[in-house]
């Protein structure tokens, strides 16, 4: 078997191959671009190849930014169109492109690499864990009123959540450029969001609201005129769903979700991709009106490089902390030792006593923060070597803000 890089002559052979390996069939193309894989790099993408010369495999990755805890911008490779023909299945292809994908992605210098998970169950074995989470929220219209929030603030500041701009709505096609620069300057806060490069933009490549998909975009803007957020949303069968609410801080979120829980001629209002834990619920003036389902990983992280990984990101607490990494997928290991001071840490091999011993698939799981380590040792995954490792390591990993992605690639 052959694993090679693709060029742009490949694109039909590789969309065929993954398609195939998902038993589907292309999309025909729209007029206004939308197909997902005009996206693709194509001098990042793989084709496996038997010794005829037949695609039974294909893997590519997108060039994207992560924003990691502290507000630091780091590339992150987002591994897609992982997929093997059925025929050849279970002979150690899939294990042959992610084994060959790492090691280029290592010699381009890359220190973690994300992915979307198709099945929860293949990727643990090649070191990746799942690392944010979203749910999904609905609220029934005739339930839908928020309260007044309770806290005041004093000296007539305005109380919390508080709002002074408007909302408008758009059609899809009407607001392109303003949907990219709200989510840009969004994702650059948020921990966890990934870019969307212009092109992704540009080729409406993805779902909505990236996609032609016909959508009504309710548009926050500031006092001063400014787009500040928006939520993207559809009406079908009198259900109003929410692909995506975007918000540079709270009390825009506030005001776009009152938007869409006041609309008229709908039953339920559906807010996909809510972070788990998020204050919706508590605004409404019912606490048992807003049912959370469907609750889900999202954004799955693998290290490339454990000391560059855990000195990029940012660090709330002072803190020394001993690991004890296993990669097994690549035969690796390593003891390292965390000093973190001032919100930056140092990160050197150790031969000190470790404070816990994990598979780099754990740590990749609470790298963002999303996953507290000592849930991981309860489930038997983090060994723990003393009473307050455990303790010590929620400490050290928790984060300002939740980290929660919302671009699907």
């Amino acid at each position: 078997m052959e694993i090679r890089p693709t060029t742009d002559k490949d694109l039909d052979v590789f969309v065929d191959t993954v398609h195939a390996a998902f038993g589907r069939f292309p999309e025909t193309p729209i007029e206004g671009g939308g197909l997902w894989w005009s996206a693709l790099e194509m001098d990042r993408c793989l084709l496996a190849l038997t010794a005829d010369a037949r695609p039974v495999g294909t893997a590519a990755t997108h060039s994207f930014e992560l924003t990691l805890p502290g507000e630091t911008l780091v590339p992150a490779p987002g591994v897609t169109a992982v997929g093997v023909v059925p025929s050849h299945r279970r002979q150690g292809v899939l294990s042959a492109m992610m084994r060959h994908q790492l090691t280029v992605l290592r010699a381009q210098g890359e220190f973690l690499s994300v992915l979307l998970a198709s099945q929860a169950t293949i990727y643990g074995r090649f070191g990746y864990g799942p690392a944010t989470y979203t749910q999904q929220l609905t609220v029934p219209r005739h339930e839908a009123a928020l309260a007044l929030p309770r806290a005041r603030a004093v000296a007539d500041t305005p109380a919390t959540g508080s709002d002074n701009g408007s909302v408008e709505v758009l059609r899809r096609a009407e607001c392109g450029e303003i949907l990219e620069e709200v989510y840009d300057r969004y994702r650059r806060a948020q921990p966890g969001a990934l870019s969307r490069p212009h092109r992704w933009w540009a080729l409406r490549a993805g779902q909505p609201p990236i996609s032609p998909a016909p959508r009504y975009i309710a548009v926050h803007r500031a006092a001063d005129g400014v787009p500040d957020g928006y939520a993207s949303y559809s009406i079908e069968s009198g259900t109003l769903t929410v692909d995506e609410t975007i918000a540079t801080d709270d009390a825009v979120f506030t005001a776009l979700a009152r938007f869409v829980l006041g609309h008229d001629l709908v039953s339920q209002i559906v807010f996909t991709h809510v972070p788990p834990g998020h204050p919706l619920r508590w605004q409404l003036a019912d606490f048992r009106a807003g049912q959370a389902s469907g609750d889900k990983d999202w954004l799955w992280v693998r290290l490339l490089d454990v000391p560059r990984a855990l000195t990029a990101r940012g660090w709330f607490t002072d803190c020394e902390l001993v690991l004890d990494v296993d990669d097994p997928f690549l035969g690796e290991h390593g003891r390292y030792l965390l000093i973190v001071r001032d919100g930056k840490a140092d990160c050197v091999p150790t031969d000190r006593e470790p404070d816990l011993s994990l598979d780099v698939r754990d740590l990749g799981s609470v790298y963002l923060g999303g996953t507290a380590p000592s849930t991981l040792v309860r489930a038997g995954h983090i060994r723990a070597h003393h009473p307050g490792a455990a303790t010590l390591a929620d400490a050290l990993f928790r984060t300002d803000r939740p980290p929660h992605c919302l671009h699907w690639f």
